[in-house]
């Protein structure tokens, strides 16, 4: 008989590492990051209204919302794979169907590309959440946003540049990039996911576990955080490139601006030892408070529409400190036997933020100009920082008892914030 020479990693898939998912999220934050300061642009030239930009936003992430809390139920029918790779292909239907410059083919467009966030970012969450120990989130958080860091510092600037030269330059590069997406998706040959246990039960229904959810204060302020944190980023990124058209300062200028802020994604090393050195605690009030303070003072009529850009800017700064920072409660608090379902809760942070901010945006232009948006959000983000001070003093921190060791749930709590061996990504929109 002929020898058979299969090559190991053939035979048995090595297991997936955080540096596999975070080159995974690197290559979304190209496709994602090339085209999040472009999509503004596209939308306010097509429709020629912010106030109408903003409903087409609003009902655009209703439907997202809807999707991404369906994903969990989808999946006990069709395998997660399938789903994710359903989601890659809307994100590459997205960018191909926006190069025809229409108002429907830029709606549409949009549509799919938040369709496919949506259903891919609880897919991925999902997987980490099987194969990453709570006691490498924290290195896994940061390593997924120092990743990142490349696709949504250059990306934003890239895309405007890209999109005055050529207009379907920037859509092309993301539906390579989503390709590519796939390919190491393949590769990483996640397959499933792991089963911890087959239910006996009959699928539930997708919105069963609220009750669930609803019940652990700890998830449901975790889960605020990453809202009001991502309405915060959907106010910077969409409405200061419209801000920067309605003012004369160009159209390039959102997409710099937001490469500028993006840069701050390499300092976020630095901002995992201000947690250690401090608390999870501490840094989320503080991102909460700075963020809520150079919002507001943006939106106060000055006469001068570069100090408020300037302004939103050093604010960014301190949305990145709540990407570090402000998914830790909530990831530390999912129970295994229900990671599927809590990814979906999780990943439709994203999704209530898209409703909230163009909601609330709609309203305010009703009576106050564009900057009235950076003071409204301004305020959303100092009431979370209110809200933050109910965190424990120690989260993030080893617990030591004198009587007893800690228990290995305690020990993962503490270990999965930031401890000295341990070096977020961002996530959504934003």
């Amino acid at each position: 008989m002929h020898e058979r020479r299969i090559p190991e990693w053939l035979r048995h898939a090595p297991a997936p590492s955080v540096r596999g998912f975070a080159i995974l999220a690197g290559t979304e934050a190209i496709a994602r990051g090339i085209l999040i300061s472009v999509f503004p642009v596209v939308m306010y030239n097509a429709l020629r209204d912010a106030r109408l930009v903003s409903e087409v936003y609003f009902i655009i992430g209703a439907i997202s919302l809807v999707i991404g809390l369906l994903v969990p139920y989808l999946i006990r029918f069709i395998p997660r794979w399938w789903v994710y790779l359903i989601g890659v292909l809307m994100f590459v239907a997205g960018a191909s169907v926006t190069l025809l410059e229409t108002p429907v083919s830029a709606i549409a467009g949009l549509a799919l590309t938040t369709f496919a966030v949506a259903t891919t970012f609880v897919c991925f969450n999902a997987y980490v959440l099987d194969h990453v120990a709570k006691i490498e989130l924290g290195r896994f958080e940061t390593s997924r946003l120092f990743y990142s860091a490349l696709g949504w510092t250059v990306g934003p600037a890239l895309g405007t540049f890209l999109y005055a030269w050529w207009c379907p330059a920037p859509f092309l590069i993301a539906a390579v990039a989503a390709a590519a997406m796939l390919v190491i998706f393949l590769v990483m040959r996640l397959g499933n996911g792991k089963l911890i246990t087959k239910s006996r039960r009959p699928p539930a229904n997708p919105l069963a576990y609220f009750g669930r959810f609803a019940a652990q204060p700890r998830l449901v302020t975790g889960w605020i955080f990453a809202v009001v944190r991502s309405c915060g980023w959907w106010v910077y990124v969409v409405y200061l490139p419209i801000f920067a058209v309605q003012n004369g300062l160009g159209s390039q200028l959102g997409g710099i601006a937001l490469s500028i802020s993006n840069a701050a994604l390499f300092l976020t090393p630095l901002m995992l030892r201000y947690m250690q050195r401090y608390s999870v605690r501490t840094a989320v009030r503080t991102g909460f408070m700075m963020s809520g303070l150079l919002f507001l003072f943006a939106g106060l009529p000055s006469g001068i529409p570069q100090l408020a850009v300037v302004l939103l800017m050093a604010g960014s700064i301190f949305l990145i400190l709540l990407d570090v920072s402000a998914g830790l409660p909530f990831l530390l608090a999912v129970k295994p036997s229900e990671r599927t379902e809590m990814s979906a809760i999780y990943a439709s942070f994203r999704d209530v933020s898209g409703i909230l901010t163009p909601g609330a945006a709609w309203l305010v232009l009703f009576v106050a100009p564009l900057s009235g948006i950076f003071a409204a959000g301004g305020a959303g983000l100092l009431c979370t920082w209110v809200l933050a001070r109910k965190l424990h003093p120690r989260l993030g921190r080893a617990r030591i008892s004198a009587e007893s060791a800690p228990t290995e749930s305690e020990n993962a709590f503490a270990s999965a914030a930031p401890l000295p061996e341990i070096v977020r990504e961002r996530t959504q929109l934003f």
